[in-house]
C-alpha cells in the first residue's frame, strides 16, 4: 500500500544547540499552523525518515522530524567520531533535546508518532512530561529492558543459529562467548577503521537475519546503508544498549500509569521477530485506556496494513 500522501519539501528547518557541544537537525512539514506532532526516529541512530511524513494530512498537521544526538544531519557525527558522537549521548539526553525543540517551536503540546528504539524514547519523553502529550501513535512496541536486548542479541539465534554463531564470532572469536552488545560496543569504538568497520558490518548482518522472515523484508535493510549512517547507527545501538538505555529495568512500563488521559494507540506485528509482541501487550496492560492493535501477516518493518492503522489513527486524533 502507498503512503497515503505525497512527498513534499519542508516548510521551515533549522539546527538548534542542544548543549554540551551537540547540534540537532530538524524539518517541519504540513501546515505551519495545523496539529503539531513529532516524529521520533528508531535505531537509536537511524537518523530521521524521509517518508514518515507522508503518513498525517499535510493540510491537518504541522509534522516534525528531527535527527536524535550524532545521526543524520545531526552534529557532530558518530559515523565520524565516536568519542564526539557518542559523548553526552544517552536517553536523558534525548529527552531534555525533545523538549528543548518543543519550546524552540513554540509548541505547547504535540502528538508524538515513532517505532522502534522510538516507542521507547516516546514513552520516556511522554512519562516525564506528561502535560506537553496530546496523543501518542506506536509502532514496533520496544522499552529497551535488559531481558529485550537480551532476546534481540542473543536469544533470538535459537532462530538462526548459523548467523547467530558469526555473529557472536565476530565478537570473541570462534571460541569465546560473553556479553556480545558490550564486546560489539568496544569494538565499534575501535579506532583502527578495519576493526570498526567489520564490527559494523557484523552487527548489520545480524539484524538483516533477524528481519530476513518478516513478510516485509528485504535483503540489506541494514548492510545497505552508506558507511557513514551504518557506522554512526552501530555505534549508537551498542552504546545505548550495553548500558540498557540508561532505564531502570521494566522501568517504562512500570510507570506507564502516568500516561493515563493520553489517548494512545499502539500497532504491533505478531510476526516481530526482534520485538515480540509480549512488549506491547505488557504496556498495554499497564497503560490506562491505550489501545492494542495486533496485525497478525506483519513484523517489524510493518506493511501496508499498518500503515493503514497508524493512517486511521492520524486521522482520528487530527480532529482533537
Amino acid at each position: 500500500m502507498p503512503l497515503p500522501h505525497p512527498p513534499a519539501l519542508p516548510g521551515d528547518s533549522g539546527v538548534l544547540d542542544v548543549g554540551d557541544g551537540h547540534r540537532v537537525h530538524w524539518e517541519a512539514y504540513g501546515d505551519l499552523a495545523g496539529k503539531p506532532a513529532l516524529v521520533v526516529h528508531g535505531g537509536p541512530g537511524s537518523g530521521r525518515s524521509a517518508t514518515a511524513h507522508r503518513l498525517f494530512d499535510p493540510a491537518r498537521y504541522r509534522v516534525v522530524l528531527f535527527d536524535q544526538r550524532g545521526c543524520g544531519r545531526s552534529t557532530p557525527h558518530a559515523g565520524e567520531s565516536a568519542s564526539r558522537g557518542l559523548r553526552d549521548n544517552t536517553t536523558h539526553h534525548l529527552v531534555a533535546d525533545m523538549e528543548l525543540l518543543r519550546e524552540h517551536l513554540g509548541v505547547q503540546r504535540w502528538l508524538l508518532f515513532g517505532g522502534s528504539w522510538g516507542s521507547t524514547l516516546i514513552l520516556a519523553y511522554a512519562q516525564r512530561h506528561p502535560e506537553r502529550v496530546s496523543e501518542i501513535v506506536i509502532t514496533g512496541v520496544t522499552t529497551t529492558r535488559r531481558s529485550e536486548i537480551d532476546w534481540l542479541y542473543r536469544g533470538a539465534g535459537r532462530f538462526f543459529p548459523e548467523q547467530w554463531d558469526r555473529f557472536r564470532a565476530g565478537a570473541f572469536g570462534e571460541a569465546g562467548d560473553g556479553d556480545v552488545v558490550a564486546a560489539y560496543s568496544r569494538l565499534l569504538n575501535d579506532p583502527d577503521p578495519r576493526v570498526h568497520e567489520k564490527a559494523a558490518a557484523d552487527w548489520c548482518a545480524w539484524e538483516d537475519a533477524v528481519l530476513s522472515l518478516e513478510p516485509a523484508g528485504s535483503p540489506g535493510f541494514y548492510t545497505g546503508r552508506p558507511d557513514k549512517a551504518r557506522l554512526a547507527l552501530t555505534r549508537i545501538c551498542a552504546h545505548y544498549f550495553s548500558h540498557g538505555a540508561w532505564l531502570e529495568e521494566g522501568e517504562l512500563i512500570r510507570e506507564a500509569h502516568r500516561l493515563a488521559g493520553i489517548p494512545g494507540v499502539l500497532v504491533h506485528g505478531r510476526l516481530d521477530l526482534g520485538s515480540p509482541l509480549t512488549t506491547a501487550w505488557e504496556l498495554a496492560r499497564a497503560w490506562p485506556g491505550v489501545r492494542l492493535i495486533v496485525e497478525d501477516e506483519a513484523g517489524h518493518l510493518g506493511g501496508g496494513a499498518m500503515h493503514a492503522h497508524i493512517r486511521d489513527a492520524l486521522d482520528r486524533f487530527a480532529a482533537l
